[in-house]
């Protein structure tokens, strides 16, 4: 059902679909320039709550929800949930989630976790483990600030390579799919009368961590850069690809002073991406008219963009082939607070229209 590609990546011989996906996002999300592609904008971003982790778990719950709607799907069919956030032992999951009553896996991969949660329940399916999983993921500005900066009451100066957390949580339902030729490009079928999908999960590429030794929490597109590059390259040696085997190759929350970073590392390696690189902390704000300095990150961002965005031009066969890179900084108040640096990781995943 699955192979070992290279040193890193998984190849899927039965590809798992993504069957329904869906976005939840606050007021500020939804005045960029993706606010009309988001299933759900809410503009009170406290999500009629009193605390802004409650307001984070108000938005799993709602995403988890429309996934399910829009894929004709009952939590009870659901196998495994994979999900994660920023808060402390993933609170912000285990209270949203709770409800559906499926059995979690609770996941930190920091802005990262977005691929990490797809990829587990992509291999979970491929392997025949589960006819569906759920893999979801937030993030919520005040509650970030709070996390792992400062309350928001204390009004501190954020500096122009800061990057704002995105207020949102997006969610995948995965499935099984019936194709012949192994799942090889022949368009398949969802089972038990379900909406046919048009996206696949062709592999899958784990990251490794990757510490430069950058200390800036502030700037954490520099601290994630080198994981992306890191994981891009591996990721086409492994499946034996290059840039031009895919239409768009997207990471998650560089911003745009990581991303220039990227494209540089890149480069000294031979890669040439300018023309196929897009970020989601770059597409999810306006940099002219939306003051979040050096672009978006947080969970959210990159599960919210790929719902919202990416998905949708794979569905529709505008693009055929993407790889999805969502990016992390692995840090910590305490970590930070002792002096550390602040190490990345970022995985790949493998997108196909079908």
């Amino acid at each position: 059902m699955e192979r070992k590609q290279g040193e890193q990546s998984i190849q899927f011989d039965q590809a798992p679909f993504i069957v329904s996906h869906a976005s939840v996002v606050g007021k500020k999300e939804g005045e960029g320039p993706l606010g009309n592609a988001f299933d759900l904008v809410n503009p009170d971003d406290l999500f009629g709550k009193s605390t802004w982790e409650e307001a984070e778990s108000a938005m799993q719950k709602e995403a988890c929800l429309l996934a399910l709607q829009k894929g004709k799907t009952e939590p009870e069919e659901v196998r495994f949930l994979f999900g994660g956030d920023l808060l402390r032992q993933g609170i912000a999951t285990s209270m949203g989630v709770e409800p559906f009553r499926i059995p979690l896996f609770g996941l930190y991969g920091a802005c990262s976790t977005s691929g990490e949660a797809l990829a587990l329940g992509a291999m979970t399916v491929a392997g025949g483990y589960a006819d569906y999983t759920l893999a979801v993921t937030s993030s919520h500005f005040g509650s970030a600030e709070k996390e792992f900066r400062f309350p928001l009451g204390y009004a501190n100066q954020r500096p122009l390579s800061a990057q704002w957390t995105v207020t949102g949580s997006g969610a995948f339902l995965l499935g099984r799919g019936g194709s012949s030729e192994g799942g090889s490009g022949i368009e398949s079928v969802l089972e038990s009368g379900k909406e046919k999908s048009h996206v696949r999960i062709r592999g899958v590429t784990i990251g490794k961590i990757v510490d430069y030794g950058l200390k800036d929490s502030q700037n954490m597109g520099a601290c994630m850069a080198p994981a992306a590059a890191d994981t891009i390259h591996r990721a086409l040696t492994d499946f034996q690809m290059t840039p031009d085997s895919f239409d768009k190759i997207i990471t998650g929350d560089l911003g745009y002073i990581g991303s220039e970073i990227l494209l540089d590392i890149l480069e000294k390696n031979e890669i040439v991406l300018q023309k196929k690189h897009l970020d989601c902390g770059k597409l999810i704000f306006d940099q002219e008219t939306q003051d979040t300095h050096a672009g978006g990150s947080g969970c959210g961002c990159a599960a919210t963009t790929l719902s919202a965005y990416i998905l949708p031009r794979l569905w529709k066969g505008e693009w055929k082939r993407v790889l999805f890179v969502p990016t992390g900084a692995l840090m910590s108040t305490v970590s930070f607070n002792e002096g550390k640096s602040v190490p990345g990781i970022a995985h790949a995943i493998l997108l196909e229209h079908c």
